[in-house]
């Protein structure tokens, strides 16, 4: 069973699963990706008992799960068949969503998205602007996704390279 985006309210009790790719989607892939995840998420459930989830496409980049653990907790098994069908987009239209190693900004109001190693010399080196804001793909709640998901590079997870 899914939710509705418009049903989300804002707590900190869902869970949010973030799988960032590595290139924005082409509009067919994005069209695919959506019909894909709520044919999924219709179905999706933790030992035999529906789930309630919902999905967003974020920056036309990332693709954001959300799961109300209030009604029914996600279990392994069920975190597992998400998986599987990320697998399955990730192979298909090769996003990178499984690719740790990268990171994710906006600069002059672009997403890109660099090697991790690139990203911190280019930092280091002052090829990147102070201004930029990045992503971080560690929010596992909705209203941490929320508040924390873009932020200023000198309050973000990344102020600490240089």
């Amino acid at each position: 069973m899914k939710i509705e985006e418009s049903n989300i309210v804002e707590t900190n009790d869902y869970r949010v699963i973030i799988y960032p790719a590595s290139r924005p989607f082409e509009t067919k892939e994005a069209k695919a990706i959506t019909e894909k995840l709520f044919d999924f998420l219709a179905t999706w459930a933790a030992h035999g008992k529906p789930l309630s989830s919902s999905f967003k496409i974020e920056k036309n980049q990332f693709i954001v799960v959300c799961v109300d653990e209030e009604k029914e907790m996600a279990s392994g098994c069920s975190i597992d068949a998400l998986g599987k069908v990320m697998r399955e987009i990730d192979e298909e239209y090769q996003l990178g969503l499984f690719d740790r190693m990268k990171a994710s900004f906006v600069e002059n109001g672009e997403v890109k998205t660099l090697k991790l190693m690139d990203f911190k010399s280019k930092l280091r080196n002052g090829e990147l602007s102070e201004d930029i804001q990045v992503f971080d793909f560690s929010k596992n709640t909705y209203l941490d996704f929320l508040s924390h998901f873009l932020l200023p590079l000198e309050k973000s997870w990344a102020a600490s390279i240089k």
